[in-house]
């Protein structure tokens, strides 16, 4: 049988608007949100929070206001992460999500896969050189 197709555009309310759309977020289905607004970097940055962490013996984050850097690193393992791994794969349950991404950070990432910013080795060896320098010094 043949189907036919509308070209009309579905019907909207009286203001023009479109219905809202539901979220594909994990956290809709929490009431409560767990940021109601974004922080400002200042808060973090600020004298009194820098005094917070010292007493607990905490370092920030974040270096100075401006400095792109900050999150360089964390950044870069990410985007490998989700092009190397994860877009790659189709996880059916949290778990082997997990566990499928516990085994490319532990046996690829870190033992095998060669990373420009230390002279193209991988962190393991670096790692284990370091430790090495650190028991001597």
């Amino acid at each position: 049988p043949s189907h036919t197709h509308s070209t009309i555009a579905p019907a909207r309310s009286s203001a023009g608007r479109h219905p809202p759309k539901s979220s594909k977020s994990n956290y809709a289905r929490f009431n409560n949100p767990v940021l109601h607004r974004p922080v400002e970097l200042a808060n973090y940055m600020s004298a009194e929070f820098g005094k917070t962490l010292d007493r607990f013996g905490l370092r920030r984050s974040a270096g100075r206001t401006g400095i792109c850097f900050d999150n360089a690193m964390a950044e870069s393992f990410f985007g490998a992460l989700k092009n190397e791994r994860v877009s790659r794969a189709t996880y059916l349950t949290r778990e082997a999500a997990r566990q499928d991404i516990t085994r490319y950070i532990e046996f690829w990432y870190n033992r095998k896969r060669l990373h420009s910013a230390v002279g193209y080795r991988p962190p393991r060896e670096v790692h284990a050189e370091h430790e090495k320098l650190r028991i001597a010094a």
